[in-house]
Formats: structure tokens, C-alpha cells, sequence
């Protein structure tokens, strides 16, 4: 019961910030309602216990394909735009298309599990993880990871740092009305060119 109430509480989530990514007006809110639907998504996929999928997921797309999207739309500097008519125009169509993909979809899984010769009731409700694995995902992953890998795990840590620190420098916005303070000119003024006399004006 309580993996139903967080699969039914991470999907909704899911759905919730993946309309808004394409219903804020923001853009950079936008890219965080994406990474928030990728978390709910690899939420969903720890449920049912697929962590290497689920890992996948938080290494490549919040932590590449997301930063990514934040780093273009902040040095593209995208201004905030309001809705236009053509939003609502195409939404009945594209509704449409969703409902006929996620049928589609349906229609696929249900045919391929019907075929299936191991599909049967007794089969879904069985934990074979703890029956066939002892060794989860995880523990494999983080095994090979930080100790052969350890040296290419930390270079590309460093360097998606120095993507994420280059993207900020060149977002970076001066002011081009500083007053600066020029020493030669300052040194080279005497009291001829410097000086008017009122009476001689």
C-alpha cells in the first residue's frame, strides 16, 4: 500500500511539472520543471526497482541534458514572452496526438504481454529480486564506479565544473557606463590646459 501511494503520488508529480514545462512563461522555469519531471521519473523507476535505469537518469539528463538546456537558455538570455493564440489553436490538435500515442502505447504492452508464455497472475505479483539477486544494481554500479572508474568519474566531474563555471563567466553582464580613472591623462594636465580664465572667455 504504501508503494502505490508513491507511485500514485511520483506520477502525478510527473505529469504535473511536465505540463508545466510547456505552459510557463519563464524559460528557465521551464528547465526546472524538467529536471523536476526527470526526478519523478527516476523516483517511479526506483520503485519498481530498476536502479540502474533510474541512475541513468539523475547522471544523464538532469546532470548533462538539463544543465545543458539551463546553460543555453541563460546565455541566449531568452526574454519572458506572454502566451499567444497560436498556443491555444494547436492544443486541441496536439491533445489528439498525446491521446493517440499513450493508446498506441497501450496497445503494444498489453498485445506483448498477452503473447508472452510466462504472462500469467501468479508471475506479477512475485518479488524476484529477492529470490533470483543479491546484489542490487546499485551495489554494482557504485562497486565498478568508484574504484577501477574512480579516476574518469572525478575528470568528468571537473569538467562539467568548468562547463558550468564558463557558462556563468559568459553570462556575466557589465555596466558600459563605469567611470574609470585614467592616471596618464591625469598626470599629463598642466595649469594651461587645465585652467580658463573667466575674463577671457
Amino acid at each position: 500500500m504504501k508503494e502505490l501511494l508513491l507511485f500514485y503520488t511520483f506520477s502525478g508529480l510527473a505529469v504535473v511539472s511536465a505540463s508545466m514545462v510547456v505552459t510557463v512563461k519563464n524559460p528557465v522555469h521551464s528547465v526546472l520543471f524538467l529536471i523536476l519531471t526527470f526526478i519523478s521519473s527516476t523516483a517511479i523507476l526506483f520503485l519498481v526497482e530498476v536502479e540502474f535505469i533510474s541512475l541513468i537518469f539523475i547522471i544523464v539528463y538532469v546532470g548533462a541534458i538539463a544543465v545543458l538546456f539551463l546553460f543555453v537558455v541563460m546565455m541566449l538570455d531568452i526574454k519572458i514572452t506572454d502566451l499567444n493564440k497560436s498556443f491555444f489553436k494547436y492544443f486541441p490538435v496536439g491533445s489528439l496526438l498525446g491521446v493517440a500515442f499513450f493508446l498506441e502505447v497501450l496497445i503494444i504492452l498489453t498485445d506483448i504481454l498477452e503473447r508472452n508464455p510466462y504472462y500469467s497472475e501468479a508471475y506479477l505479483y512475485m518479488d524476484w529480486v529477492e529470490k533470483l539477486d543479491f546484489l542490487t544494481n546499485i551495489g554494482t554500479l557504485g562497486q565498478v564506479l568508484y574504484t577501477s572508474l574512480f579516476t574518469y568519474f572525478l575528470i568528468a566531474g571537473i569538467i562539467l565544473l568548468v562547463a558550468m563555471l564558463g557558462a556563468v563567466a559568459l553570462t556575466l553582464t557589465f555596466a558600459r557606463q563605469s567611470k574609470i580613472q585614467l592616471i596618464s591623462k591625469q598626470v599629463s594636465r598642466n595649469f594651461f590646459n587645465s585652467v580658463i580664465l573667466a575674463n577671457e572667455c
